[in-house]
């Protein structure tokens, strides 16, 4: 035991042809065989890289940046391993932050706001035998007190919950999951690092895990979607995934459910954002997992085919490959549009044997249901729901196209988000093609073009107005029609002090409260009976 200890130090592997199987054999594979092309290496990395080596330490490009770089493609993202610990990182770069508690690493944070970019930067972990480490009867949260003095620790099921050991490059290449991210890229001398056959594989088109792929699942159950994404991501490319690799993922996905619903929450944001939503979904149904990651995934992917879901896939995915921001608000707001729709449509007709409301506060008791139901209690659940809850909300705002309610739609902050969900809305036939153009025409128009506009609603309004007095017939309402959508006749207004409505069906002001009717004297002979009701009420919901 103590030998084996003493080797595990001196980087010495246990025992001959298993250790080299275990480590792998470290090849430097030249430019001119690996043929990346410099230019696509970003320059903070770079820089990161540089400084590092200057200091002393190695340091070399790391990951999937190194995977996309041999197949002739620009990492979107960056990141770099070093033999220099956490604390000695941090001390040479200016703008450098500690993060992680599970295994810690370091942020380098170059420029600010929106163009700012992120180069992490871990340190090689060592190949520790989980068998041998501390076992704590909880998880993150119910033993944190017990981590807090730990460096490697599992639960009960072999789940790695700390890895906090340093190791030998070697080492640190065996502990990464798939061969074609195991690969290290020094950009000084232009030489891939390489233990795994890693470029074999890129070259073969081959997913494959390092090691017993059922055995890596249990210690991290997340390298499970962080399967289906790599899988997702370069099958466009042909890459398929080994067939070993593939066979445990069915039976260990039971696994996540030890996981933190907030790290789930996280991964599949990862999945659905990364500019692959739609060949995630492939793969999913593909490798039997459509159902049991993460309930919200499940909606995800049993809605997937529907026109307007699909669509906000489609377009997350356009958005991603422009290199545009997407906010995870947006497409959760698409995906369960239909559940607040649905809600929505019920409480205003007062279906179920409920009390029928007004439009605006069943909104928002219908949004309520909906966060309930679906999302729970995950990280960022605060920022996230206010989002999703502010695009909904100005749905039904946008019917309303009169007096200073476009003007104090287009200056909220979510106006183009909400409006962009309106698009969709319209794209798919549920809402009309006209009020989306005439949107987006108001949005983007000056002062006096604005005016016109409004002057140009002002005048179909009156129009339907006078059609509708000509003929002072109800109409019969459509069989099986909510009575909240049955409209009355214009023409049975009272005439004495009444006012003449002009108020678009669905219409919600700012405030939330049903529109008030905007009145204009008219006067006429007086006349018995004949008391009516205004115009009917119909929620954008129920259209």
């Amino acid at each position: 035991m103590i030998k084996k200890f003493i080797d595990k130090l001196l980087g010495k592997s246990a025992g001959g042809a298993q250790g080299k199987s275990r480590f792998g054999k470290r090849q430097e594979v030249p430019a001119e065989v690996h043929k990346i092309d410099p230019a696509l290496v970003d320059e903070r990395a770079r820089n990161v890289v540089t400084t590092l080596q200057q200091a002393g330490y190695e340091a070399y490009v790391v990951g999937g940046a190194v995977r996309d770089l041999l197949l002739g493609l620009r990492p979107k993202d960056f990141d770099v391993a070093t033999n220099a610990t956490p604390e000695q990182v941090k001390s040479l770069f200016r703008r450098a932050f500690i993060i992680g508690r599970r295994f810690r690493i370091v942020h380098v944070v170059y420029g600010r706001g929106r163009e700012h970019e992120v180069i992490e930067v871990s340190t090689f972990r060592a190949y520790m035998d989980n068998a041998a480490a501390e076992q704590v009867a909880g998880n993150e949260r119910t033993s944190k007190g017990e981590l807090a003095s730990m460096k490697h620790a599992v639960d009960a099921s072999g789940r790695v919950l700390r890895d906090n050991v340093w190791g030998p490059q070697e080492e640190d290449a065996a502990r990464r999951d798939f061969t074609v991210n195991a690969m290290y890229y020094d950009p000084a001398n232009q030489v891939v690092v390489d233990y795994h056959n890693g470029i074999r594989d890129a070259q073969k088109l081959t997913l494959r895990m390092i090691g017993d792929p059922a055995t890596r699942y249990r210690e991290d159950p997340v390298r499970i979607i962080r399967a289906i994404r790599f899988s997702a991501k370069l099958a466009a490319l042909g890459f398929k995934m080994e067939a070993k690799t593939a066979a445990p993922l069915v039976e260990s996905s039971k696994l996540l459910a030890d996981v933190p619903q907030s790290r789930l929450f996280d991964e599949m944001l990862k999945l659905l954002q990364t500019g692959h939503a739609i060949a995630t979904v492939e793969q999913l149904r593909k490798l039997g997992l459509a159902k049991g990651i993460y309930p919200l995934l499940d909606v995800v992917v049993e809605r997937a085919d529907q026109p307007f879901v699909k669509a906000a896939l489609q377009d997350t995915d356009r958005r991603v490959g422009e290199g545009k921001p997407v906010a995870p608000s947006f497409l959760l707001a698409c995906v369960l549009w239909a559940d607040v729709r649905d809600g929505w449509a019920q409480r205003v007709e007062g279906q179920r044997g409920q009390r029928p409301q007004p439009p605006f506060p069943a909104l928002q008791d219908a949004i309520d249901d909906v966060f309930n139901a679906r999302i729970g209690d995950v990280s960022g659940r605060g920022k996230l729901a206010a989002d999703m809850r502010e695009i909904w909300m100005m749905q039904p705002r946008f019917d309303k196209r009169t007096g200073s309610t476009p003007y104090s739609l287009v200056d909220q902050a979510r106006f183009r988000a909400a409006f962009d969900f309106m698009r969709l809305r319209a794209d798919v036939g549920e809402v009309s093609e006209a009020i989306a153009e005439w949107w987006q025409e108001f949005s983007t128009a000056d002062d006096v073009r604005q005016q016109d506009l409004l002057e140009q609603v002002r005048d179909e309004q009156k129009t339907r107005q006078r059609v509708r007095t000509r003929d002072p017939v109800a109409p019969k309402p459509s069989r099986g029609e909510p009575a909240a959508r049955q409209r009355q006749p214009d023409a049975d207004v009272r005439q004495d002090d009444e006012a003449e409505v002009e108020v678009e069906a669905g219409a919600v002001p700012p405030d939330g409260e049903p529109a008030a009717p905007r009145k204009r004297r008219r006067r006429r002979k007086p006349r018995t009976g004949g008391d009516g009701g205004g115009e009917g009420g119909g929620s954008a919901a129920a259209e």
